[in-house]
């Protein structure tokens, strides 16, 4: 297995592999991740690794607030993260590669990122101004019956668009515009469906292709039977993908 620390990046949010990340990045934690990576030549990868969390907060508190106003904020990289980091994300995430980070006059990045590796957490160290990771590269194993379960959940995902855009065919994506790589209709299908972080998380677990396809099948079967008696469902705000306030 092919083992690296990286800097870590943890999101209420899951990255699949082939999608992409973009980031409105302001805590000086992150800032200075940032920064670390612009000093990596721009001809190597700028990597870092984003896992979903599990049990805190994205952005820490800076102020007393709510609840109890006399709170002190939280201050350092594991801020909002409990006593021991690793307890609080889930365990699988997402190498990204930072295909370009902008610094902004007030010190903020603007970054965009895409997912490229899954890779199992093994340690997280806060001795940095940032949370690094060693992490291990997690191989994509085809599975039983990869390709036609692909066939499957491409038909399905169609149908699911269909009820999501109120069966209008001309606002779904046409059969020349969607892959056929199970690996990548997979990690598609689990980017683009409206489903809970804990769901995604499973999704992005999966042992093998096939069992994430299987997985989408029974999704979105049941995500479509919902929608249907939902007629006035938003669904133009439900398949937006907003940026990561950080």
């Amino acid at each position: 297995m092919t083992t690296a620390r990286l800097p870590l990046f943890p999101l209420n949010a899951v990255l699949f592999p082939g999608l992409v990340l973009p980031l409105n990045v302001f805590e000086e934690r992150y800032r200075a991740m940032m920064r670390e990576l612009l000093k990596t030549d721009e001809s190597e990868p700028r990597r870092f690794a984003v896992v979903a969390i599990r049990d805190g907060r994205e952005v820490a508190p800076t102020e007393p607030g709510m609840p109890d106003q006399t709170a002190r904020p939280e201050k350092g990289p594991a801020a909002g993260f409990g006593p021991d980091p690793i307890q609080a994300f889930h365990p699988v995430g997402c190498i990204a590669d930072a295909a370009t980070i902008r610094e902004r006059a007030d010190g903020s990045f603007e970054v965009l990122a895409t997912g490229t590796t899954r890779v199992a957490l093994r340690s997280v160290d806060a001795g940095g101004p940032f949370l690094t990771a060693e992490l291990e590269e997690i191989p994509e194993e085809p599975g039983e019956g990869a390709g036609t379960l692909a066939e499957g959940v491409l038909r399905a995902f169609r149908n699911y668009q269909k009820r999501l855009a109120g069966a209008r065919e001309r606002s779904l994506s046409t059969a020349s515009e969607l892959p056929d790589e199970p690996s990548v209709v997979s990690y598609l299908v689990a980017a683009a469906a409206v489903l809970d972080t804990p769901s995604k998380q499973r999704l992005l677990q999966a042992p093998d292709t096939a069992t994430r396809l299987r997985e989408e099948l029974k999704l979105l079967r049941s995500e479509t039977a919902v929608i249907r008696h939902l007629p006035s469902l938003p669904a133009i705000d439900l398949t937006r993908s907003p940026t990561s306030p950080n």
